[in-house]
């Protein structure tokens, strides 16, 4: 099974002739992240049978440049947003290094097998949220559901409510489920983020299972 087949599959479905029509409209009528060729971007550089993990954001970056079809990363070119600030600090941590002009370009990782998953994959410029809706939940869910069944242990990262929701999909016992509360500056403040140690266990398990582990730090 491949990514281009489960969308075959997905397209057939009333919501996803739905979405894509919804879609069609807002891209004309305003200004969307990321561009539409990069809405897809996640699945295009982790194939279904290199998924090793699952990061869930909630939607992209709303302001200009910095969504590019990966949760949490941004451009080489633009200044790292807060949340991925706080992922970095506490890969930092759990390695005791320090990453020195880090840019927030998480390309490596998805490379690497990490598929970086926004529940919802395009948004309005400077409306965050304004692309959530339950023809997205529908297409997520689907995805979420497709991913639970495959027997390749995937370790699973749901950082905040909107990602933890998905938890209830995720019942293949081949696989990790990891939670904590969001890295933005306000749920790392409210603690809970801060020595979650999921990097060092997301690897530890997937060694366990003879899985080349996440180099994180690359």
């Amino acid at each position: 099974m491949t990514w281009n087949e489960i969308f075959e599959e997905i397209k057939k479905e009333e919501y996803a002739k739905e979405l894509n029509k919804f879609l069609d409209e807002e891209y004309s009528k305003h200004v969307i992240y990321p561009p539409r060729e990069k809405m897809f971007q996640a699945f295009k550089l982790t194939p279904l049978e290199n998924v090793k993990v699952v990061i869930f954001g909630q939607d992209p970056y709303h302001e200009p440049g910095q969504a590019m079809g990966l949760s949490f990363s941004v451009p080489s070119n633009i200044q790292t947003p807060p949340s991925l600030i706080n992922i970095y600090k506490e890969i930092e941590q759990e390695y005791q290094t320090s990453f020195k002009d880090r840019s927030g370009d998480l390309t490596y990782l998805a490379k690497q097998g990490v598929l970086l998953l926004n529940t919802v994959l395009s948004v309005r410029e400077h409306q965050p949220l304004s692309h959530n809706n339950e023809l997205y939940k529908k297409f997520t869910m689907d995805i979420v559901k497709r991913l639970n069944n495959l027997d390749q242990p995937i370790v699973f990262l749901l950082w905040g409510n909107n990602a933890k929701s998905m938890g209830r999909f995720l019942t293949n016992k081949n696989h990790l489920v990891l939670t904590a509360c969001h890295p933005s500056p306000l749920g790392a403040m409210h603690g809970g983020w801060f020595g979650n140690n999921h990097f060092v266990k997301t690897n530890e398990f997937l060694s366990k299972n003879g899985i080349k582990p996440i180099n994180w730090l690359k």
